[in-house]
């Protein structure tokens, strides 16, 4: 199969027959094999009823349900897992994404070898203030912190290669960030192509200014575990080692204070300095353990390994 198509989706009754047509049609004029994943992540408003409605017509198409609404993430995730397709390709239901667009991104990645090819929607037809200037400051810090050149990180119409996918963990709400992760995976041949942007047709959004906060949050998170996820002890155990540093710091001059400076003086336990010393001790303990336990987990969890072989010579 050359294509998967994954659309994560929720309450986009009205859309999903339009898209399906669109997307059939894109793929019989260019005589790509494919399938379409539709991940219906609790929606409400009947669209799983649509979903079994283009079944019946057409028998590429997928349907997934979800009991209830788990996200985007794990909505793409389950998606990932049932692909076949040699490059998969992801956007959203609301028809803002052009499907058009999906034979040159397939080419990009079959026949100029790139992991993905990331949308870039330089030209958008939302709100200024609600989404464009928040998107702006967003991509602006996901670049710096990730060190990733893309411009538009959020963009849902992306290609990636089968091997990606099926290697990346996508969790909780990265998914914006699954170049990040492929990154981290392996898969550094990402370029980024600026795509056609549509006005919403159907429906509202059905994300607010909390996406951006959450995002931002996300953003610190996969910056911690890029750096170290895999030795904890690095970060915990260097925490610890600054904070008894200071402790010990103090202790040795209460010591040595009490003992040849000034022995008749008040008692060390009704000094400020001593109680410093206590709690910076504790607390540089407290993080060489957090270290140590952080390190026992990823030794007892099961191989999942997050890396990508791209050549394997078997002599």
């Amino acid at each position: 199969m050359d294509i998967s198509v994954v659309i994560p989706l929720l309450n986009e009754h009205d859309s999903l027959e339009e898209l399906h047509d669109w997307i059939a049609s894109v793929m019989q004029s260019n005589s790509l094999s494919y399938e379409i994943l539709f991940i219906d992540d609790g929606s409400t408003d009947g669209s799983w009823n649509v979903i079994q409605k283009l079944r019946k017509k057409n028998t590429a198409v997928v349907g997934l349900k979800f009991s209830k609404n788990f996200g985007k993430s794990q909505a793409l995730h389950a998606g990932f897992a049932r692909t076949k397709g040699d490059v998969v390709i992801t956007m959203d239901a609301d028809l803002q994404d052009s499907p058009d667009e999906i034979p040159e991104l397939y080419e990009m990645i079959k026949k100029q070898g790139y992991d993905i090819v990331s949308g870039w929607k330089k030209k958008r037809y939302d709100s200024f203030f609600a989404k464009n200037l928040p998107s702006k400051l967003f991509n602006w810090a996901a670049r710096k912190i990730s060190g990733l050149s893309l411009h538009d990180f959020n963009c849902g119409l992306k290609a990636y290669r089968s091997e990606v996918v099926k290697t990346v963990e996508v969790y909780g709400e990265m998914h914006r960030y699954i170049p990040v992760l492929a990154v981290n995976a392996g898969f550094s041949n990402i370029v980024e192509k600026v795509v056609i942007h549509k006005a919403r047709k159907y429906g509202k959004t059905k994300f607010g200014m909390e996406r951006f906060i959450n995002g931002f949050l996300d953003l610190i998170t996969i910056w911690f575990i890029s750096k170290f996820g895999r030795r904890p002890m690095h970060f915990f155990g260097l925490l610890g080692v600054i904070m008894f540093m200071i402790g010990l710091g103090f202790a040795t001059y209460l010591g040595i204070d009490k003992l040849f400076l000034n022995p008749s003086g008040r008692l060390i336990a009704n000094r400020p300095e001593f109680f410093i010393a206590l709690t910076t001790m504790v607390i540089g303990t407290q993080f060489f353990v957090a270290g140590f336990l952080g390190e026992i987990v990823l030794q007892s969890r099961p191989n999942k390994n997050r890396y990508h072989i791209s050549e394997d010579i078997d002599v």
